[in-house]
């Protein structure tokens, strides 16, 4: 099941540019805190949730995390999708989509991001198990 459509703007165009490249970027304040990339609605982080600085700047992360927890959602074409919440190694947390079967699904399980282009659109993360095809 693929995850539903993304669309840019001009706050979101540099990471959608850097996901269609394979790399997972987050915001990053001067004093070096992690923020998420985007709330999970698709607005975008604005100041830094440590201490509130607003100049924030998109760095590339290793696109590795860990899993924090999941649920199964309404997919696009009628059946469900599992989403996930991943805890990356620099801190933050996102959302994608998870593409590992329920039977191996535990908290903790390491992950890295990978990328789709639901229906030929912007790029979206997908997490699974490194190595995994």
């Amino acid at each position: 099941m693929s995850p539903p459509a993304a669309s840019r703007d001009e706050r979101s165009a540099p990471w959608f540019d850097a996901a269609a490249d394979g790399v997972l970027l987050a915001r990053r304040c001067r004093s070096g805190h992690w923020s998420a990339p985007m709330l999970f609605f698709g607005g975008a982080v604005l100041a830094c949730a440590t201490c509130g600085d607003v100049d924030l700047e998109w760095a590339p992360t290793a696109g590795r995390g860990s899993l924090v927890t999941w649920t199964e959602v309404p997919g696009p074409d009628g059946g469900t999708m599992a989403a996930a919440v991943v805890e990356l190694d620099e801190g933050p947390w996102v959302f994608g989509s998870l593409a590992v079967p329920a039977d191996e699904r535990v908290e903790g399980l390491r992950l890295v991001v990978g990328f789709e282009r639901p229906g030929g659109g912007e790029p979206v993360p997908v997490f699974a198990r490194p190595g995994a095809p």
